[in-house]
């Protein structure tokens, strides 16, 4: 097999270089890398959540359902948020925590696909002594096609 694209999945790999809660600028677009999806990457994923459904890895198997060909979890914008975006990212500060999202569906991810992001902060409040921002992400396919979309919560590190 090969290896799939690398991205650094150690979150406290250059954490110095974050951006923290003064840097992040509602409004702002986050920078981000576009990010080729693989095969491999797909496989490395579904081993890591346990998912085992053939639709991921049989290509004979898939061409028979209604997406005619592999596709990709739709639970991979995980993967895909870290693979888009540069190591300073705020979204990937250690002490992170999630604190809800919600996302949308819309045309799967499929291999071969070159993932690209549009994120930004949209707002950013104390609340109880914890700071938190709510972020929105749009994950497109190379075709301009939207992939899934969704607004998070975070709490960021002090």
């Amino acid at each position: 097999m090969a290896e799939a694209q690398a991205f650094e999945t150690d979150f406290w790999k250059d954490a110095q270089s974050r951006k923290g809660w003064d840097e992040i600028v509602p409004g702002e677009p986050r920078r981000t890398i576009p990010y080729t999806l693989t095969h491999e990457a797909i496989a490395l994923y579904c081993r890591s959540v346990g998912e085992t459904h053939p639709l991921y890895f049989d290509e004979a198997y898939a061409k028979t359902t209604r997406y005619g060909g592999l596709i990709a979890p739709p639970s991979i914008h995980i993967m895909l948020m870290f693979a888009c975006t540069p190591a300073d990212d705020w979204m990937r500060s250690p002490g992170t925590v999630n604190a809800g999202q919600s996302w949308s569906y819309n045309v799967p991810a499929r291999p071969g696909d070159v993932i690209r992001l549009e994120a930004r902060a949209l707002d950013k409040f104390i609340k109880r002594e914890r700071l938190f921002v709510v972020h929105d992400n749009v994950f497109f396919n190379q075709a301009g096609e939207v992939i899934c979309s969704g607004r998070g919560w975070t709490i960021r590190p002090i």
